[in-house]
């Protein structure tokens, strides 16, 4: 019985036949949406475990659903489908909200790992009893560890997955300086850092939990070292 449900969003049948193809193979629950406006109907009757979205499509790009996806807030972790040399435009899916991102010709093996290595980092958060909220505090801060959100000074702020799990190794670890390359390793698990996915997070969480993110004194920067977390 299939234990991860996907959604796949991409105009090319080719693409989608292939990609459910494998997903199925891989005992994981799979369904299609080869336009936007179908994509998020579906999205307004069903969730799922993650969402794989293909940037370029001709009635209504990624960004657009991407931008009404989390607009609803929904915060179903979401990787990018991008073609090679679109660099631009996987650092606008991850401003947007995106979670991670696979350039096209992708192996099946890369992309089924990404998938299980999603879902398994979002699902750590998550309470599987009915007990009161688990919550991480540190400063003026609570992590709500099942909703994946965040408190400041009580009032909520929401998070995407990979933003939830950043800010939860910088609170769990305050006053140590990450590197880019160990952030990188402890959030994304891979070796091959993206100094600009890492600039585009700790941007996006500035922006969400700073009084001034243009003056930060939580998420800091260590010049020549990288980044820490101050109370």
């Amino acid at each position: 019985m299939p234990d991860i449900s996907v959604l796949i969003i991409d105009d090319e049948p080719s693409i989608l036949k292939a990609v459910s193809m494998t997903l199925k193979q891989e005992h994981i629950a799979v369904t299609c949406a080869d336009n936007g406006t179908l994509a998020l109907d579906i999205l307004k009757a069903n969730t799922f475990d993650l969402i794989l979205l293909d940037i370029i499509m001709p009635d209504q790009d990624g960004f657009s659903i991407l931008k009404v996806i989390r607009s609803s807030q929904n915060y179903t972790p979401v990787i990018l489908l991008s073609g090679r040399g679109e660099d631009s435009a996987q650092v606008k899916g991850l401003e947007l909200g995106a979670d991670d991102y696979i350039t096209k010709p992708f192996s099946k093996t890369v992309l089924v790992s990404k998938i299980r290595a999603m879902v398994r980092r979002t699902n750590q958060y998550v309470s599987s009893s009915d007990e009161v909220i688990t919550e991480v505090k540190k400063g003026p801060f609570a992590l709500r560890m099942n909703s994946q959100t965040v408190l400041k000074n009580g009032k909520e702020i929401s998070l995407t997955s990979k933003e939830f799990s950043l800010l939860y190794l910088f609170i769990e670890n305050p006053e140590y300086i990450f590197s880019k390359q160990e952030l990188f390793s402890k959030v994304w698990r891979s070796d091959n850092c993206d100094d600009s996915t890492i600039l585009v997070y700790i941007k996006k969480l500035r922006d969400k939990l700073e009084d001034d993110p243009s003056h930060p004194t939580h998420i800091c920067t260590v010049w020549g070292k990288g980044y820490k977390f101050c109370i």
